[in-house]
């Protein structure tokens, strides 16, 4: 997991719309919430309507929001630009949705799987890469945002977020064959 206070990872991507996006639009935010997220995992499709109520939420505080999409496209065309603009749409996501083909930043971010979250706090370190709730397919647990709601009401009071952190649970980053970062071997 990358570490506790490891510094925004720097990244320029496309949206699914084709527009950049770098992360160097984000300094000077009250936060920064990194999501890495797919469309067709069912962790992530449990939570994406709350997603959205976490965004309306937290950007009009200050919060600077972007879900990333690193999945491989050739063996999940569903996760492409197509599937990612119906996805923000059907789910009020109304923050930058980037399409990671490289895979080089989901591996600057040690991502694992989907959903997999991170947090930076406002001297753009990160503060929480921890699970979105306790909500998982099947289990019957409230989706509510609750621990993620918890960590960016920390950031914005600009407290430090506990260490204790629970890590996310999803689907594995589809890698392309070769492609697996090292840590994903560990």
């Amino acid at each position: 997991m990358l570490p506790l206070g490891t510094p925004l990872p720097a990244f320029r991507l496309a949206d699914a719309h084709g527009t950049i996006v770098s992360s160097a639009e984000f300094a000077g935010a009250t936060g920064v919430l990194v999501l890495f997220v797919s469309v067709h995992c069912p962790f992530v499709k449990l939570i994406q309507a709350e997603v959205g109520r976490v965004a309306a939420d937290y950007l009009p505080k200050g919060v600077r929001i972007v879900a990333i999409g690193a999945n491989d496209l050739a063996t999940h065309p569903q996760d492409g630009p197509e599937g990612m603009k119906a996805q923000a749409a059907a789910h009020g996501w109304s923050f930058p949705y980037l399409v990671d083909d490289s895979q080089v930043v989901a591996k600057a971010f040690k991502a694992a799987c989907t959903p997999d979250l991170f947090l930076f706090d406002a001297h753009g370190a990160l503060a929480y890469r921890g699970q979105f709730d306790g909500a998982r397919p099947g289990n019957g647990v409230a989706v509510t945002g609750a621990d993620l709601r918890t960590a960016l009401d920390t950031v914005l009071a600009g407290q430090a977020v506990s260490p204790e952190q629970r890590p996310s649970i999803g689907c594995n980053i589809k890698w392309r064959a070769g492609n697996e970062p090292d840590y994903y071997h560990a």
